[in-house]
This record gives structure tokens, sequence and C-alpha cells, in this order.
């Protein structure tokens, strides 16, 4: 410490006082030795271990308890991404729901039962499915004729759940068992190559008399759940199966977007920007005029 002036009084405190305490035992130690000491003090004292809260517990009860959760309106969706609905995707259309601008007869891939459990759950009177979207179709699955296939990858863009697999200028072909029949690789087709089947896997079990399962543990727990949820059509494994690459692939596309954009930032400040020319460029101009004059004169004269 720096020494002290006539008549001064030291400073007493927890941090001074154990400063004080720690010269005295060593009294030998060098001035680095002292500032380091007063560091360690310092934050012996300040830099305690702060207990941490969990983000739900931060915010408000009102936050913690919404009417309708989002979750629980995407459960009731069989997930296919058809965007029928007039939305990019289903979870997109669950949240326009949850705010109460969009209808809940706007599905026709869940039809009748997705009706059904929204209106349970939302406690809202059942529609009849809106024919502006579509009708309800028995599943069907996409399929490549892999002979006509000229590899442009247009399909694989335009797939929400990353069903197609395949590269540029190489055959295409598509995962039967992740194909959620959405339609949406027909249009990008150049060549229509690719048709929709009957789903004969989903029809032979239905068929069979085997009772399809709920759409159960993910949102569905709590009062107004819609546990009653059953697509003869989608099983509860697929629609779990169908959200979680979807959000993968969403995940994906907004990494791949925002490194495009940093990519041009960056371009774009790297690049000098051209100087300022134009009344040099204006002079060259008159002066060529000039040039060109005098030598017509000059061959007139």
């Amino acid at each position: 410490m720096p020494d002290m002036l006539p008549g001064a009084q030291a400073p007493h405190g927890p941090i001074t006082d154990r400063l004080m305490v720690r010269r005295a035992d060593s009294p030998g130690q060098s001035e680095n030795q002292d500032r380091d000491g007063t560091v360690e003090s310092v934050r012996a004292h300040h830099c305690r271990p702060r207990r941490t809260r969990r983000y739900c517990d931060a915010m408000p009860t009102s936050a913690n308890a919404p009417l309708a959760p989002i979750e629980r309106i995407d459960a009731c969706l069989p997930q296919t991404q058809c965007t029928l609905c007039g939305y990019p995707h289903c979870r997109a259309y669950a949240e326009t729901l949850a705010a109460g601008s969009a209808g809940l007869n706007q599905c026709p891939p869940g039809g009748d039962v997705t009706i059904r459990a929204l209106s349970a759950l939302l406690h809202a009177a059942p529609q009849p499915l809106d024919p502006r979207f579509g009708s309800h179709k028995p599943r069907a699955r996409a399929v490549i004729d892999e002979t006509l296939c000229i590899g442009c990858r247009r399909c694989i863009d335009a797939c929400p759940v990353d069903a197609i697999l395949g590269a540029r200028k190489f055959m295409h072909t598509i995962i039967a068992n992740e194909c959620t029949g959405c339609e949406l690789c027909l249009p990008p087709c150049p060549v229509d190559c690719i048709a929709m089947l009957p789903d004969l896997t989903e029809h032979a079990r239905s068929a069979s008399g085997s009772p399809p399962s709920p759409l159960r543990g993910r949102g569905n727990e709590g009062e107004g759940a819609p546990n009653d949820v059953i697509w003869p059509e989608y099983p509860h494994a697929e629609t779990v199966r169908w959200r979680m690459r979807t959000e993968k692939r969403l995940g994906r596309l907004a990494r791949n977007k925002y490194a495009r954009r940093r990519k041009a930032v960056q371009t774009a400040g790297s690049m000098t920007p051209l100087p300022n020319n134009r009344e040099k460029i204006r002079a060259e101009i008159r002066a060529a005029v000039e040039r060109a004059k005098l030598k017509r004169k000059i061959r007139q004269g």
C-alpha cells in the first residue's frame, strides 16, 4: 500500500484488515506480491458464486400458463408439412391458431380428427373442413422414376422433411418411410418423373385391424389436452419423427442463410471502392472531341 500522510488514519474494513494481517505474517514479500494479494482478497470478497435461476422461473406466471400452448396445438396436426393450410409448415399454423388468427378447419390431411381435437383444445365449436384448402385424401407417397430423373435437385430443395436422397446430375430416390405425401416435390420437377402412389404399407396395417397409436407424449398432458387424437393413416411415431426432421431442416436452412449473409457482408467490406473519376473522364471526353474537331478542320482546310 502507498505511504500514508502524517496524521491520516488508515482505512478499516474486512479487505484492509485481511491485507494487513497478510503483510504482518510475511513482511519480506515484494510489492508485486502485495498487489497480487490485494487482488486475491478483493476477488475472494466480491466474486462470490451467484445462484442462477431458470429462465422459466424468472418469467411471470401469466407467461408460464398460456391458454392454448403452441406445442399442444401442434400435437393435433399430422405433421405432413404440406402447406395446404396456407402456412409454410405445421408449426407456423399452430402458432397462428394460438394467436387466434386462423381457422381450425384448414388442415386437409388431419381431416375431421384434427378438427375435433382442435375444437376440444381451443373450446370452440367443430366446423367442417374448409373446401378452399382442399379435401381429405387417402395417404400416398412419392416415387421417382429413376430412369427419367436428370438430377436437377429441385425436389430435394422442396422436400420439407429431407426424405429425398441424391446429388446434382445424379439419380435421386425417395426414402419411403420418411415421405409424408405432401406433394411439394411434384411442381418443381421439370421432367415429371415423380408420381404419387397409394401407401400400401399403411393401408395394409389399417386393414389388418391393428389399432393405431394415439398421439401422446408431446404437449398432451394436462387439462384440456387432446388425448383422443388418432389418425388411421399417421401413427404417432411417424408424426414425431416428421416434426423432428422438419425442425432440423429449418435450423439448417437458417444457419446457411446466416452464413451467406455474413459472407456477403465480409466480401462487400473487403472490396475497395472505385475512385470517383467522373470529372477526369469528362475532361478526357472533351479533349477527344476537341482533337476530333481539330482534325476535321485540318482535313477541310
